[in-house]
Order: C-alpha cells, then sequence, then structure tokens
C-alpha cells in the first residue's frame, strides 16, 4: 500500500467515526420533486428546482428537438467554433430577463464565480465575503491571490468598519455576498450593501443564485426585485441549474465589463462551450419562468404554510425567507438519525454537516418546490413533529 492510500484509508474512517462521511445515491428517473432511489419512491425536499422545470416535458421536448439540429455538444471552446447562434440568444435572453445590456454565460456557478474574481481581482487585492459565502467564492477569491476579507455574517457595521480601516483606493476593493444564503436560507439586505459600497468605493458583486427565478415579478432575481442598476450592483452572478431548471450560469453587467470579462476569465476561455440544444432548453425555461408566474405564487404559499406548520407543532421556526428552510440540530449524528426517520416515513431529506456548515450546526436543509402538494408538505411536517424530541433536537 502506498503512502497516498494509507493517508486516504484514514480520511475516510475518521470521517466514517465522526458521522461526516458523505455518501453519493445514485437515482432512478422520476418527475421532481419525487424522486426514486433503490427501487423506493421518495417525496424529495432537498432540490433546487424551486419552480419544478428540471423535468418538465416541455424542456425535454426542446432539447430533443435541439439535439437532432445540433447534436449534443458543442465541440470547442467559444473562441474556437463552439460559439453557437443557441448560446448567443441564450446570452440575449438572459440579459434581458435581469434588465442588463450583456451577459456571459458559463458551464457552472463555481465557474462563473472563479472566472469573475480571477479576471477582476488583481493579485493582493482584498475581497471581502460574508463569512456564509458559497464556497466557489470563498475559492475564486483563493486561486485569484486576494486578500480575502470574511466579515460576520450580515453584519455590515462590521463590514463598514473593515473598509474604513483599509483606505484603500476607490474601486480597487471588491464586496461579493450571496443575496440568499445557501445553507441558512436568509438574505442579504441589498439596500445597505449598496450603500455600504457606494460609501467605501467598493465594487460590488451578487450572487443570486438561490434567487433567480424565484424573486421579483417576472423571476428575474434580486435585480428584478428591488430595481437595482449597473452603477448600483455592477457585477451580478446566477444559475440556470437551480430555478430555472437546466445547467450553466452567467455574469450579467455593462457591455464595457462583459466585453472585459470574456477576454479574460479563464473558465470561460479554456473550457468547451455549453451544448447548444441545452441552450435552447435554457430559453424555453427563460420563458417559462417570466409567463408562468403561478409557479412563485404556489411556491411562497408553500413556504408560508411549511413555516406556518413548524410553529402549530412547536418546532423551531428558522430565521430564513424563502424555499430553503434548513432545521438545525447540532450535531452530526442527530441530524442523519432525524434524517432517517423521515426516509424510513417517505421522505427525502439528506443531512447536511461539516464542512458544509460550521461545527455543531449539522442541519436538516428543507428546500421546497412549487410541485410539491399540500398533503406532501403536511405529512413531512407530521413526520418531524414525532421524531424531533426523539433525537434530540433543540427547543424552539
Amino acid at each position: 500500500m502506498n503512502l497516498l492510500e494509507e493517508r486516504c484509508r484514514q480520511e475516510i474512517a475518521e470521517r466514517l467515526e465522526a458521522g461526516l462521511l458523505r455518501r453519493r445515491e445514485a437515482r432512478g428517473p422520476a418527475r421532481l420533486p419525487r424522486i426514486r432511489i433503490g427501487g423506493r419512491r421518495l417525496v424529495g425536499f432537498a432540490s433546487n428546482d424551486y419552480l419544478g422545470l428540471a423535468t418538465d416535458p416541455r424542456l425535454a421536448r426542446t432539447l430533443a428537438r435541439a439535439a437532432r439540429r445540433w447534436g449534443v455538444g458543442a465541440g470547442a471552446a467559444a473562441t474556437l467554433g463552439g460559439y453557437s447562434e443557441a448560446q448567443a440568444g441564450l446570452e440575449e435572453a438572459l440579459a434581458r430577463a435581469v434588465g442588463r445590456p450583456r451577459a456571459l454565460v458559463f458551464p457552472t456557478g463555481y465557474m462563473a464565480n472563479l472566472g469573475l474574481l480571477g479576471a477582476f481581482v488583481p493579485r493582493g487585492r482584498r475581497v471581502y465575503a460574508d463569512r456564509l459565502d458559497h464556497a466557489s467564492i470563498l475559492d475564486a477569491a483563493r486561486l485569484a491571490g486576494a486578500r480575502l476579507v470574511r466579515y460576520p455574517h450580515g453584519d455590515l457595521h462590521a463590514l463598514a468598519r473593515l473598509l474604513a480601516s483599509a483606505r484603500e483606493v476607490a474601486g480597487q476593493s471588491l464586496i461579493v455576498s450571496e443575496s440568499v444564503f445557501s445553507m441558512e436560507g436568509d438574505r442579504a439586505t441589498l439596500p445597505e450593501l449598496v450603500a455600504c459600497a457606494r460609501s467605501a468605493g467598493a465594487v460590488l458583486a451578487v450572487d443570486d443564485a438561490h434567487g433567480f427565478g424565484v424573486l421579483g415579478p417576472n423571476g428575474g432575481g434580486c435585480l428584478d426585485e428591488g430595481g437595482w442598476g449597473t452603477d448600483d450592483i455592477p457585477l451580478y452572478v446566477a444559475t440556470l441549474g437551480k430555478a430555472v431548471g437546466v445547467l450553466g450560469a452567467f455574469v450579467a453587467g455593462s457591455e464595457t465589463i462583459i466585453e472585459a470579462l470574456a477576454q479574460k476569465a479563464r473558465t470561460a476561455l479554456f473550457t468547451t462551450a455549453l451544448p447548444p440544444a441545452l441552450c435552447e432548453a435554457a430559453c424555453e425555461a427563460l420563458t417559462l419562468v417570466r409567463t408562468e408566474s403561478w409557479r412563485r405564487r404556489r411556491l411562497w404559499a408553500h413556504v408560508a404554510r411549511f413555516r406556518r406548520g413548524l410553529r402549530e407543532r412547536g418546532l423551531p421556526v428558522p430565521n430564513a425567507q424563502g424555499p430553503i428552510q434548513p432545521l438545525v440540530v447540532g450535531a452530526p449524528d442527530r441530524a442523519l438519525a432525524l434524517s432517517g426517520r423521515l426516509r424510513r416515513a417517505g421522505y427525502y431529506v439528506p443531512a447536511v454537516r461539516p464542512p458544509t456548515v460550521p461545527p455543531g450546526t449539522s442541519r436538516l436543509r428543507v428546500s421546497l418546490s412549487a410541485l410539491h402538494e399540500e398533503r406532501e408538505i403536511v405529512g413531512l411536517l407530521d413526520v418531524l413533529a414525532a421524531s424531533w424530541a426523539a433525537v434530540g433536537g433543540p427547543e424552539p
């Protein structure tokens, strides 16, 4: 046995002993939010498919038609012939959706953040990130060689003090925040963030991965909801793999900023372009996001129903304003035990444990979809109420 093999064996054993070993489970075909694992049908409460578009038959038909026309791959990087008319059309549709002059598509949200910070943050420059920002933001800052400064979650007074103490030249520091935090479900206070950035002369980037499609009257995310202009939020990032139900991500901004990003973002330049068929499916999904507003209305009704049900059953109600509703239980073994009880009752809600969340905050991350039925939400609440005390969950 070589040294690497031995080290990996030891790490796996330690994770298993601590209750932190992650396991991937292959699911079979089913229409989300219902899933099939190990031949058993479960009601899933873990998906980011907030509007129920990921398995919509219309998108599947669009993808199949486009694949017959284009094939299944782009064949090259965007600058080497892989940039299709379909991708150009998707970028135009995305720019319109968020009210920006231009957008640049990336294969994933992770790559969008890596490309954005790598392009616009010179080595040694400060990046101010919320303590609970997504791993892709933190990794992007570190890979760019930035001086990563993490302020306490949501504490904009602390952020203002950090910015004031740095005394940097205007435009030389970058603030990055999620709009909706992926594990807490709470939201950034964008008016205060915008004011803080403006006061300090910093550039603000907002990752709206969990807001795009969900927030705003037309589903255009936090920009649609708040009417923010390019001077307020110069850099806007969102994904297509959550509420839009497809795959990919984009950065939107002014014509000049996006042109510079297209010239410099390594995760867009040095990777194969998105398949044209997928781009056409994404365009169809954007149309459904905009025109089928009943999906957002139904989703928000489910959020209210779930939170009301927690309160009525004497369970803790999280400080979360959207479809992500985390139920913090503390220790990993408690989260695993509660998740196991739910699964045996027919509900799929995986335990989320460190390092995804801080030590002592293992949880169930309940994620709601427009396609959930009321009886499914009530059933989940009833099993939670019956199981909560048994696993030693905290008092509300």
